[in-house]
């Protein structure tokens, strides 16, 4: 099994270190690589995946991170994106625990270090593919490739297609599905040294070691299923020293007969039924935990996996597998999502872009006939080797055994890109080897293309600390994606910056003519600006598109309650209830409606069905609080601010709103306390110091009333209705000065 040194690995222009210090090295680059993003935001889909998972809060039942999605949402729902991910959503628990809440930089720390942990066994993965397993006198694994591995780790460390996965918080899951990965084949090559007590050749408890590794990658991301095809062919290419040429030519021509006593004699056939049966079990076990079936998606997802026609289909998937291929060749073009126009289709055969797919396959077919047909074995096991790594992982996301809801992830490249880095070290090296004279050239080449992918990570992290830099960086790699446009115009619209978030919402609906989310967002800004008639046009739009999204129908209700269009208001809140039904923002909207029309009764069941929906909808209660206040039922508005208060101690607005019901009854201690209680909390409510001061007014308490009028008009001089009751006051108190003694 012991292998004699690589020849090429003395001519690569790297210093010859000892294993600790060569992970050392890597660890530091990876570091390097990637510190700046340690003090990033939650951006993209941090979002989805960690500020609003309800799974992350200690609070809730920790058996839920096995029932739900890597989203939060249970596995049987319709609704669930079906990646089923609880290893790591359970890290992002404990960062949660142990930061005692959502502080992003313990999640950006642990992805940080996870990458440069992944970065330094590389190192032991890249030594036995290139240079073999062998183990000295003492049992421990030589490196017969040092510099080779050397180099193929510290081009992994720093490759920037990683900033995805490590700057961004969610590629955690690809992170720890790597870490799973390179536990299992390494485990699985431990089965290879010591073996069992009956059978000297390999170790069947390694090898289940390894499959429960395999298991616990897949728990973290579904790619980590991959390492089984990864074991297989290092199993087949090395340890048993299979020539795939000559064997693929035996079984298909039949020109010699198979000598299966000698597979059986190694163990080969029995280890590949080991990962058969555990391959087979976890995928059975995946699909049983699915429930529902695979996930919906949609064209604006994966638009080649909707073309007509079969061809189209085939053409446009072999044109992404391109442009991964470019990234990992070219990582300089780099975008967040390259979704909805960013990669046109390619609807014909004269189509330049053909030009590419062409490209890829010839020098895949080189690369392949090179694993097969080379006269050296070394170089025919580390190209298969490398293809290997390469081609197996990226497989779920190649679109051929199901579709998925991407054109192009950056993340998924994670642990391909390791066979990419082993072919370029082995490339490399197969240069300097050959052109010994110019040495110095491809020393300083080398060091020039390690300083350019360190800077370009250091440059993308940056862009990835916030969504701002995220989303305006994309503009210029993807123009078309009319999904960058509408991130952007979110962007500024959260920030305050509404004018410039219309130019990108409007260009985003212009891109893409069907986006109802960006017309849903821009019809909600003009909402707000007064432009109503164009905010019912894009919304009415919308819903026309997309008659079941509830949000847009709602939003077209509120404009049509401005527009007076009280008949066709009501329609669309209940035409959003009945999309989904418990919607308690678009009761209290729907309630509203009522109140203006006069229908108090329905407006209090309106807002009361949003308080059982949401109990801490404190608008809500506030409400029915006023208009029982107001219709003279005291009494009942008393109840219902109490009830509100038992869940919402703290709100200020319902302590006022109770304090001017309990004022009106002559309760006035009890309401000069909910007014106190309110200001403690809201010093600076103008109108709560003007009601109190009517209180003190009524109650005979002219100076405390005095006061408070002053606080009030400090607060807000414009305030005619308090400046009146004031005047009232001085006027009071300066008639009882006169007619006093």
């Amino acid at each position: 099994m012991a292998l004699s040194e690589v020849q090429l690995d003395h001519q690569i222009p790297l210093p010859k270190l000892s294993s600790v210090h060569t992970k050392i090295t890597v660890a530091l680059v990876a570091l390097l690589c990637f510190i700046n993003s340690y003090d990033g935001e939650f951006v993209f889909d941090d979002s989805e995946a960690i500020v609003n998972n309800k799974d992350l809060n200690p609070a809730t039942p920790f058996i839920n991170i096995w029932s739900n999605d890597f989203w939060g949402t249970n596995l049987s729902s319709n609704s669930s994106h079906k990646s089923y991910r609880p290893l790591t959503v359970l890290t992002f628990r404990l960062n949660y625990l142990l930061a005692g809440g959502l502080h992003p930089v313990g999640f950006h720390v642990l992805n940080i270090a996870l990458h440069a942990v992944i970065s330094a066994l590389m190192v032991d993965m890249f030594a036995i593919l290139i240079g073999g397993l062998a183990f000295d006198g003492s049992g421990r694994r030589l490196n017969h490739a040092p510099k080779a591995s050397f180099l193929a780790a510290i081009l992994f460390a720093a490759h920037p297609v990683h900033t995805e996965s490590v700057a961004g918080i969610v590629g955690r899951a690809d992170l720890l599905c790597a870490l799973f990965f390179q536990l299992s084949f390494l485990t699985y090559c431990k089965a290879f040294h010591g073996g069992g007590d009956r059978d000297e050749r390999f170790s069947v408890p390694w090898i289940l070691v390894s499959l429960l590794l395999c298991a616990a990658a897949m728990l973290c991301k579904e790619q980590g299923i991959t390492v089984l095809g990864v074991n297989a062919a290092f199993d087949i290419l090395l340890i048993c020293n299979v020539n795939i040429y000559e064997f693929s030519q035996r079984l298909l021509l039949r020109r010699k007969p198979l000598d299966m006593s000698e597979l059986l004699r190694t163990g080969l056939l029995a280890r590949l039924a080991l990962l058969g049966l555990g391959g087979v079990s976890m995928l059975y076990a995946r699909w049983r935990i699915m429930g529902t079936g695979p996930p919906a998606f949609t064209e604006v997802d994966n638009p080649a996996s909707f073309a007509e026609h079969f061809f189209l289909r085939i053409v446009n998937y072999n044109y992404y597998y391109s442009l991964n291929a470019w990234l990992l060749l070219c990582p300089w073009w780099l975008c967040f999502d390259w979704s909805m126009g960013c990669v046109p289709l390619i609807k014909s055969a004269t189509d330049w872009r053909m030009v590419w797919l062409l490209l890829l396959w010839c020098i895949l077919i080189g690369l392949i006939g090179q694993a097969l047909c080379s006269q050296d074995s070394r170089r025919r096991r580390t190209l298969t080797l490398g293809l290997v790594l390469l081609v197996v992982p990226f497989l779920p996301a190649c679109n051929v055994f199901f579709r998925v809801g991407f054109v192009i992830a950056e993340r998924v490249l994670y642990l391909s890109s390791a066979g990419y880095c082993l072919l370029l070290a082995y490339a490399l090296g197969h240069c300097c080897c050959h052109w010994a004279k110019h040495r110095r050239v491809l020393s300083v080449s080398l060091l020039v293309l390690l300083a350019m992918f360190v800077a370009r990570c250091a440059l993308r992290s940056q862009q990835w600390r916030s969504e701002q830099t995220l989303f305006t960086s994309a503009l210029s790699v993807c123009p078309l994606n009319a999904k960058v446009h509408y991130n952007v115009g979110k962007n500024l619209a959260d920030r305050g910056n509404t004018s410039a978030a219309i130019k990108y919402y409007r260009e985003a609906v212009r891109l893409h003519p069907t986006y109802v989310h960006a017309m849903n967002n821009l019809g909600n800004i003009l909402k707000e600006r007064d432009e109503l008639v164009e905010a019912e046009q894009l919304l009415s739009k919308a819903v026309a598109i997309q008659p079941d999204f509830a949000a847009a129908w709602m939003n077209l209700g509120i404009v049509q309650n401005s527009l007076q269009r009280f008949e066709a208001a009501e329609e669309s809140y209940w035409n959003a209830i009945r999309f989904r039904n418990k919607y308690p923002d678009c009761y209290y909207n729907l309630g509203r409606l009522y109140a203006d029309l006069n229908r108090h009764l329905d407006a209090l069941n309106a807002w009361r069905n949003a308080t059982v929906l949401k109990p801490d909808h404190s608008l809500a209660w506030n409400n029915m609080v006023i208009l029982l206040d107001n219709t003279g039922n005291l009494a009942q508005a008393e109840l219902i601010g109490r009830e509100a208060l038992k869940l919402l101690p703290n709100d200020h607005t319902i302590m006022f709103s109770l304090a001017n019901v309990l004022g009106k009854q002559q309760k006035y201690k009890e309401s000069e306390g909910f007014f106190l209680h309110a200001l403690r909390i809201n010093p600076n409510a103008s109108s709560c110091h003007g009601n109190l001061a009517v209180l003190y007014h009524r109650w005979g308490k002219l100076e405390l009333a005095k006061k408070h009028y002053e606080l009030s008009l400090q607060l807000d001089p414009g305030a005619h209705g308090t400046r009146d009751n004031y005047n009232m006051l001085r006027r009071k108190l300066d008639q009882r000065q006169r007619s006093g003694p």
